[in-house]
């Protein structure tokens, strides 16, 4: 198993300004300059999946596993013999919200889905979020 995880503490957003952002899946591509498009059809719940398709890569089935509103939530793609996870967690502190993002790889191919995925995500993580707190603080 891999994992990494990046947070941040911020007063520009509230959670449900974050939460919003987020669960308007269809509109990910306005705010991440990595995705060409993210397609959710039906609620941002649990059991529900979306397909995304990161520039420049192949369509990819995102299943909600985990949703709960304005606190985390959970989702899971799976690749040839591994799964990697990405967890999103909102807490409120005294010193404004964190934000937490967690990506984890588990299976027998997990070596080669951190090396293909995996780590180009976690090292675009501080710009990402940053791009994620700019859009949610214009809801």
């Amino acid at each position: 198993m891999w994992s990494r995880s990046y947070s941040i503490t911020t007063k520009a957003v509230t959670k449900e300004q974050i939460w919003k952002l987020f669960a308007d899946v269809n509109n990910w591509n306005t705010w991440d300059k990595g995705i060409e498009y993210a397609v959710l059809k039906g609620s941002f719940e649990k059991g529900n999946h979306f397909t995304l398709r990161p520039k420049g890569g192949p369509n990819v089935k995102v299943e909600l596993l985990e949703v709960i509103e304005n606190t985390r939530f959970l989702d899971v793609t799976k690749f040839l013999f591994a799964k990697m996870y990405d967890e999103h967690i909102f807490e409120e502190t005294e010193d404004g919200l964190k934000i937490t993002n967690i990506i984890t790889v588990k299976g027998l191919l997990s070596f080669l889905w951190v090396k293909l995925v995996a780590k180009k995500i976690v090292d675009s993580l501080p710009l990402d979020v940053q791009e994620q707190i700019k859009a949610a603080s214009k809801l």
